[in-house]
């Protein structure tokens, strides 16, 4: 007679819940059909309306002694207690179903016919009752238990996401002393060496940092913006070592609205400077190549600088932790190779999956 609705508040509100007074309804209207199969005197609807009376009164019983007293002996559990509540109030609904269905008289001593009916009912509704109400709870738990698990799955999601997202900054913040401690030495090398283009170079310096600092603590840019901050950097390092140095950017105009990690291209771009032209004393040439394909992104950097040396034994800390980016940002779907490139040079390749920068 009692339906569980873990969703529903406490109080008043969870006790008299549409899905405990449905259940009510659907267990209690057969039972009152039943007796009157029995009468010939009494109408199908009084029987019927007295076992909803019975019904619902048990109902609200079943819901107070969830709910109250607060705290239980430790030897009395809940549902026991609950089931001698509904057990106890069947009898009473009885009584109550027929004062209300007989006018206020009953007269269930003198009318022996109304005493062997309300005996039947009461006997029926202790029988079913607490049968019914054991289903009840045992369906309450089973959808507690399951709000649980999903609430605790919930929960370790969020604090996953809060991880991933600790561990995406923590790794962006290894970039930005390593960029810009590169990128001030060699501003340093050409104010030791007296160069006039040193102002030039600060200036440069200055304007690209006003634009590239703010991005460094963005959990993802567009390849747009990336491609904006890889060109602002070849040129400053054009500037630096002019007869050394030379890059060309093509670009696919369909990825640039593409996600991207903060600094993923420029560390490729940053790592061909530093360890391909700069060792090189003819220096070399830097091209950046962005394609989009099968729904997939391609960013490679070429240079002809002096290639993978026999003394490489691993990727180093820029480009191990742009991996390990790379891989946060796109749940493991993302690879970062270098090879050679015949007859000196380093190719470094970026593929992951093609993501518009709102995704």
């Amino acid at each position: 007679m009692i339906a569980a609705d873990t969703s529903s508040p406490r109080g008043l509100g969870r006790i008299l819940s549409w899905p405990r007074v449905r259940t009510t309804l659907i267990f209690a209207v057969p039972l009152g059909l039943m007796h009157s199969l029995s009468s010939s005197v009494t109408p199908a609807s009084t029987w019927v309306a007295r076992s909803i009376t019975i019904g619902l009164l048990a109902m609200l019983v079943f819901g107070l002694c969830e709910q109250w007293p607060a705290r239980l002996p430790n030897w009395l559990a809940r549902w026991v207690w609950q089931l001698i509540g509904v057990v106890v109030s069947i009898p009473f609904g009885a009584f109550l179903a027929y004062y209300w269905t007989t006018g206020g008289h009953p007269n269930l001593v003198e009318d022996r016919l109304r005493l062997t009916g309300f005996a039947g009912m009461c006997f029926t509704g202790i029988l079913f009752g607490p049968w019914v109400a054991l289903g009840a709870m045992v369906r309450q738990r089973d959808d507690l238990a399951r709000h649980q698990a999903l609430a605790f799955q919930l929960e370790r999601s969020e604090l996953e996401r809060q991880a991933l997202d600790a561990r995406m900054r923590l790794l962006q913040a290894q970039v930005q002393p390593h960029f810009l401690f590169n990128t001030l030495a060699n501003v340093r090398a050409l104010v030791n060496t007296g160069s006039p283009r040193a102002s030039a170079v600060l200036d440069s310096l200055i304007a690209y940092l006003r634009a590239a600092v703010p991005r460094l603590d963005e959990p993802a840019t567009t390849l747009g913006q990336e491609v904006q901050l890889v060109r602002a950097y070849l040129e400053l390092m054009h500037m630096r070592i002019p007869d050394r140095l030379h890059f060309s950017l093509h670009v696919d105009e369909a990825a640039l609205g593409l996600r991207c990690p903060p600094m993923a291209v420029l560390t490729l771009v940053e790592n061909a400077v530093r360890h391909g032209i700069d060792p090189s004393e003819e220096g070399g040439r830097i091209e950046v190549n962005i394609a989009l394909r099968d729904g997939r992104c391609s960013a490679r950097v070429i240079d002809t600088g002096v290639g993978l040396q026999q003394a490489d034994t691993g990727l180093g800390t820029g480009l191990s932790t742009l991996r390990e980016r790379m891989q946060l940002a796109f749940g493991g779907d993302a690879r970062l190779s270098m090879t050679g490139v015949v007859p000196h040079g380093v190719c470094a390749e970026l593929d992951f999956p093609a993501q518009r920068g709102g995704a």
